[in-house]
């Protein structure tokens, strides 16, 4: 380790430990001082794939192809949606910066993969882009009119790409290390989001945001110490394996 690496944790050590990151924070730079980039070769791989869909469906050979095989919008048969969905996490949205899309996954997918492993990460990026799409699908039929419904035109429109994971991700890491603030703003930014712009990505995040808390409550029951109800205590993080 260097001294300037000693110097800044004997410094900002006591402060991450007892800040709304510093669980998070400690994790993270365990598995980074251990393995370095060995840690994240999902996210290596997850942003390498983001940057060469980006590339193709910017040439006019590849537009068709890239829709084709990873672009989802509700007017799709189901079946045929379903199985572009997991490449559809990996297809950014053409009128937005493709770096802000990969700076996303390099920094919460890598954190993620690091902190619940690669298969929890890419179990729960899956679940928050299945339930956006399918959201999709539902506010639809409901109508523009009805609860949580949408307009006939939102079925044209191709889902959220990489955001939605993302998005869920970050929520289900800050309920796991206990950053419930800053679980409350990235919640607080999606519902900001659907009040200013009324889109159908605004509300998939949210939909995805939903089910990834439905998965929290999962793994609290799961993880819950035997008697933890009658006694009050187990109020420690659950065990995560990486």
């Amino acid at each position: 380790m260097s001294t300037l690496a000693r110097l800044a944790r004997a410094e900002w050590g006591p402060l991450y430990a007892g800040a709304e990151w510093g669980p998070l924070y400690a994790a993270v730079r365990a598995g980074l001082v251990e393995r370095r980039l060995r840690a994240i070769p999902m996210t290596v791989a997850a942003v390498c794939l983001t940057a060469l869909t980006q590339y193709v469906q910017n040439q006019p050979w590849g537009y068709q192809f890239v829709q084709n095989i990873g672009a989802v919008r509700a007017e799709d048969p189901l079946w045929p949606a379903l199985l572009r969905t997991p490449l559809s996490l990996f297809v950014p949205a053409l009128d937005l910066p493709v770096w802000g899309a990969l700076a996303q996954i390099l920094l919460v997918f890598g954190i993620a993969e690091i902190c619940l492993g690669r298969w929890r990460t890419l179990v729960i990026a899956y679940v928050a882009t299945l339930a956006g799409t399918l959201y999709a699908r539902v506010g639809i039929a409901l109508g523009p009119h009805g609860f949580l419904g949408l307009p006939a035109s939102d079925s044209l429109v191709v889902d959220t790409g990489p955001s939605a994971a993302v998005v869920g991700l970050a929520v289900f890491l800050c309920w796991r290390y206990r950053a419930y603030v800053t679980a409350g703003v990235v919640v607080a930014a999606m519902v900001v989001e659907v009040l200013l712009k009324e889109n159908l990505a605004g509300r998939e995040h949210l939909a995805a945001i939903a089910a990834v808390l439905v998965l929290c409550g999962i793994s609290d029951l799961r993880h819950r110490p035997p008697g933890r109800d009658r006694t009050g205590s187990g109020s420690g993080l659950p065990p995560i394996q990486s």
